[in-house]
């Protein structure tokens, strides 16, 4: 009597099924990522760390993906939100002033340069330009800017003399030749 054969089986083997999603990525760039994000969240850098966020939030680590999610959603807000409408020369100076505080040293000066555009000779102006463009370690810009201020208005030279925001660039000797 013939043995029976074993019928081979057409069925192919079952694959597991491929995810439509990205697998996630490794702790330590992930790791990378969320921090250079930060870096650049807290220098108010939103465009520039929304990716980094957005990447972060793909990754392993669960609590960095939550923390990286939450700051996608900061970033687009402030993204978002519409920048205050200005039109007079206290304007710009005031919103200058209040980014020199918050250390938005290039907006500020963008700014600035708009009130100055305004009001040529507008002493405070220029007095707050000085300050700007020496915080942001243009020393000779700075001291340009200052030079014109204590033109029209002498006074300036013994308000840089006593301000605590000239105080470091008091150091510098174009800032401080002006001064004393």
């Amino acid at each position: 009597m013939p043995k029976p054969t074993a019928k081979k089986s057409t069925a192919k083997k079952k694959e597991p099924a491929i995810s439509k999603t990205s697998p996630p990525k490794p702790v330590d760039h992930q790791l990378n990522n969320f921090e250079k994000a930060m870096k650049l969240f807290h220098k108010r850098d939103f465009a520039g760390a929304l990716p980094l966020f957005e990447d972060a939030s793909k990754g392993a680590d669960v609590a960095m993906s939550h923390a990286s999610q939450m700051h996608i959603r900061m970033c687009q807000q402030r993204m978002n939100q519409s920048a205050p409408k200005l039109t007079t020369v206290e304007d710009f100076y005031a919103y200058g002033l209040s980014l020199i505080g918050r250390r938005e040293l290039d907006v500020a000066e963008q700014q600035l340069k708009k009130a100055l555009h305004l009001a040529p000779k507008a002493d405070y102006v220029l007095y707050a330009l000085s300050l700007a463009k020496g915080l942001q370690g243009d020393i000779n810009a700075s001291a340009g800017f200052l030079a014109k201020a204590i033109e029209i208005q002498p006074g300036n030279r013994s308000a840089a003399r006593t301000d605590p925001d000239f105080h470091e660039l008091l150091q510098h000797g174009p800032i401080r030749e002006l001064v004393y």
